[in-house]
C-alpha cells in the first residue's frame, strides 16, 4: 500500500522581501545599516542645500539673499542636520550595523528589535526638524542653543528643535547599548578581544562615550524646555538662572560628540588601508590603547570651548593641559596610518584617495585644534571664522571623506558590483579641491576678525568669502558624479565577485551580497584580520632589524 503525504508548504515570511524590506521594520542588521546610510545621505543633500544657501548669502557683505532671521534658521538647521542626521547616524549606525556582527562572528546584533527602533526614531525626528521651518519657523539659536538666545527667539521652533534632538539622542543611546553588548557578548567562541578588527574597538569606545554623555545633553535640553514653556529659571538669568551652567552641561556632551563622529572614522580607515596597501595594520596594540585614551580624555576637556565665559585661571590651565594631552593618542594613530602606507603595495583607487584626503584634512584640523587649546590664541579667535574652518576640517574632513572612502570600499560587498573608478577619482578631485577652497580661506577670515553666524560683514572680507563660496559650489557639484556612479553601477556595474579586494576580514569571507544570517555554515574564525604580506611565522624577532619590524608593521 502506498501513502501519499500532503505536501508541506513553507510558511510565508513575515518580513517583506526585495526592495520593500528597506521600508519595513526589518531586524536584519544589514538592512538596518543600509537604511541608516540611505536616510543619512538624503539628509546630507538637505544639509548641503542649506550650506549652499548660506554660502550664497555670504557672497555679498549685505543680507540680500535672505532676511537675517531666516539666515539664523537656515544656519541652525544646517548644523543640526549635518551633525545629528548625517554624520553621527552614518559613521555609527550605517557602518556599525552592517559590519560589527560580521567582525565578531555573529549573525545579527545583540538586540535586533531595539536596533530597528533606534533607526526608526530618525526619520520622524528629521521630518519634525525640517517641517518646523515651513510651519512655525525653525529654531534660530544655532546648534548649541545657548540661553539666553534660545529663550528669546520664537519658542515654538526651539521646542520642536529640542524634541527632535531628544529623539535623535534616544536613537544614539539605543544604538550604543546594542554595540557594546554585541562586541562584548556575541563574539564567536575562540575570538579574543585583541584579535578583533580595529573598527570594533573604535565602535566600543564611541558607544561608551554615547552612553555616558548623551543622557547629560538630554537632561539639559529638558531643563531648557522647562525654561521656555514653564518659565522656570534653570538657565534664564532673568529668573536667577545661570547660562554658564548650560554651557558646561552642553559641552560635556558636545565635545565628546566630536569623537563620536571621528572615532568610527578612525576605525573605518584602519580597515581600508591595510587591504589596499597589502600590509598589516601598523601598531595594532597602540591603536587600541589610543582609542581608549581618547575616550577617557574626551570626557574631561569640554571647558576649552568656554575660555571666554569667565572661567577661573585654574580651570583654564587644567583644560589647556588636558586638551593638549589628547593630541598624543590622536598623533599616534596618524603615525600608525603613515607607517601602514609606508612601503606598501598601494592600490591608488577611490577608497585610498579619500582615506589619504582624510589624513591630510584631519592633520590640518588637528594642528589648528592644538592652537585653539591655548588660552591666549583661543580668546583672540573665539567665535570667528577660524573656529568655523577648524570645525569643518575636523568634522567634514575627518568624517565625510571617510564615509565616501567606505562607500567605495564596501559597495561591492553590499551590491555585488564594482563602482566606476574613473568617476570615483573625479568625485575625489572635486571634493578635495572644493573642500580646501571653501574652508582654508576661512582661517584668514577668522584671524582678521570676521565673526561667525552673521549674514552681514565688513566689505573688506567680500573677495575671500566669494572664493570660499566657489569652493562650496565645487563640493556641491562633486555629488553629481557620485550619485550617477552609485545608481549606474548598482544597475549595470562590473560584477565584483565575493571578494574583489582579496581581503581577510570576515565580511569578505561570504557571498556578495551576503545571505540573511551572513554565512550559510559556521562563521569563520579570523584571528589575524590584517595578515597581509609576510606571514608572522617567517619573522624571527631575535634576528629582525628595526627596518624589518617597521616594514612589516610589528
Amino acid at each position: 500500500m502506498t501513502l501519499t503525504l500532503p505536501q508541506q508548504s513553507k510558511p510565508p515570511s513575515l518580513q517583506p522581501t526585495g526592495w520593500l524590506r528597506y521600508l519595513s521594520f526589518s531586524v536584519d542588521h544589514k538592512v538596518i545599516g543600509l537604511q541608516y546610510l540611505v536616510c543619512g545621505f538624503a539628509f546630507y543633500l538637505i544639509g548641503g542645500a542649506l550650506a549652499g544657501a548660506i554660502r550664497t548669502e555670504l557672497t555679498s557683505p549685505v543680507a540680500d539673499f535672505m532676511p537675517r532671521d531666516v539666515y539664523n534658521q537656515v544656519l541652525t538647521l544646517h548644523g543640526t542636520v549635518m551633525i545629528f542626521l548625517w554624520i553621527v547616524p552614518v559613521v555609527n549606525g550605517a557602518f556599525g550595523n552592517y559590519l560589527i556582527p560580521f567582525y565578531v562572528g555573529a549573525r545579527d546584533m545583540a538586540f535586533p528589535r531595539l536596533n530597528a527602533v533606534a533607526f526608526w526614531l530618525i526619520p520622524p525626528a528629521g521630518l519634525l526638524l525640517i517641517t518646523s521651518y515651513f510651519i512655525t519657523g525653525a529654531a534660530q539659536s544655532g546648534w548649541t542653543a545657548y540661553p539666553p538666545l534660545s529663550l528669546t527667539t520664537p519658542a515654538t521652533g526651539q521646542i520642536i528643535w529640542i524634541l527632535s534632538v531628544l529623539l535623535l539622542g534616544g536613537s544614539s543611546i539605543f544604538g550604543g547599548i546594542n554595540f557594546i553588548a554585541t562586541i562584548l557578548k556575541l563574539r564567536r567562541p575562540g575570538l579574543k578581544l585583541m584579535q578583533l578588527p580595529m573598527y570594533c574597538w573604535a565602535m566600543l569606545g564611541t558607544s561608551i562615550l554615547v552612553v555616558l554623555s548623551t543622557p547629560v545633553l538630554a537632561g539639559t535640553l529638558i531643563l531648557l524646555s522647562f525654561d521656555i514653556v514653564a518659565h522656570t529659571g534653570f538657565f534664564n538669568p532673568g529668573m536667577g538662572g545661570n547660562v554658564v551652567v548650560y554651557q558646561h552641561l552642553f559641552w560635556f556632551y558636545s565635545h565628546p560628540a566630536v569623537y563620536i563622529m571621528v572615532l568610527p572614522a578612525f576605525g573605518l580607515v584602519s580597515e581600508i588601508l591595510p587591504i589596499h596597501c597589502r600590509k598589516p595594520l601598523f601598531g595594532y596594540t597602540t591603536m587600541v590603547y589610543s582609542i581608549m585614551a581618547i575616550v577617557v580624555l574626551g570626557l574631561v576637556v569640554w571647558a576649552h570651548h568656554m575660555f571666554t565665559s569667565g572661567t577661573p585661571p585654574w580651570m583654564r590651565l587644567f583644560f589647556t593641559i588636558a586638551t593638549a594631552f589628547i593630541a598624543v593618542p590622536t598623533g599616534i594613530k596618524f603615525f600608525n596610518w603613515l607607517a601602514t602606507l609606508w612601503g606598501g603595495k598601494i592600490s591608488l583607487n577611490s577608497a585610498v584617495l579619500f582615506s589619504c584626503g582624510f589624513i591630510i584634512n584631519f592633520v590640518l584640523g588637528g594642528i589648528t585644534g592644538v592652537a585653539l587649546a591655548q588660552v591666549p590664541f583661543d580668546v583672540h579667535v573665539h567665535d570667528t571664522y577660524f573656529v568655523v574652518a577648524h570645525f569643518h576640517y575636523i568634522v567634514y574632513g575627518g568624517s565625510v571623506f571617510v564615509i565616501f572612502a567606505s562607500i567605495y570600499h564596501w559597495f561591492p560587498k553590499v551590491t555585488g558590483r564594482m563602482l566606476d573608478e574613473k568617476l570615483g577619482r573625479f568625485h575625489f578631485l572635486l571634493t578635495f579641491i572644493g573642500f580646501n577652497l571653501c574652508f582654508a580661506p576661512q582661517h584668514w577670515l577668522g584671524l582678521n576678525g570676521m565673526p561667525r553666524r552673521v549674514a552681514e560683514y565688513d566689505p573688506q572680507f567680500a573677495f575671500v568669502n566669494q572664493i570660499s563660496s566657489v569652493g562650496a559650489l565645487l563640493m556641491a557639484l562633486s555629488t553629481l558624479p557620485f550619485l550617477w556612479n552609485v545608481f549606474a553601477s548598482a544597475r549595470s556595474g562590473e560584477i565584483a565577485g565575493d571578494n574583489p579586494w582579496r581581503a581577510l576580514t570576515p565580511e569578505w569571507l561570504t557571498t556578495s551580497p551576503p545571505p540573511v544570517e551572513n554565512w550559510k555554515g559556521e562563521p569563520p574564525l579570523v584571528t589575524h584580520p590584517y595578515g597581509y604580506g609576510i606571514p608572522a611565522d617567517q619573522i624571527d624577532l631575535k634576528d629582525a632589524s628595526g627596518s624589518d619590524l617597521w616594514s612589516n608593521g610589528r
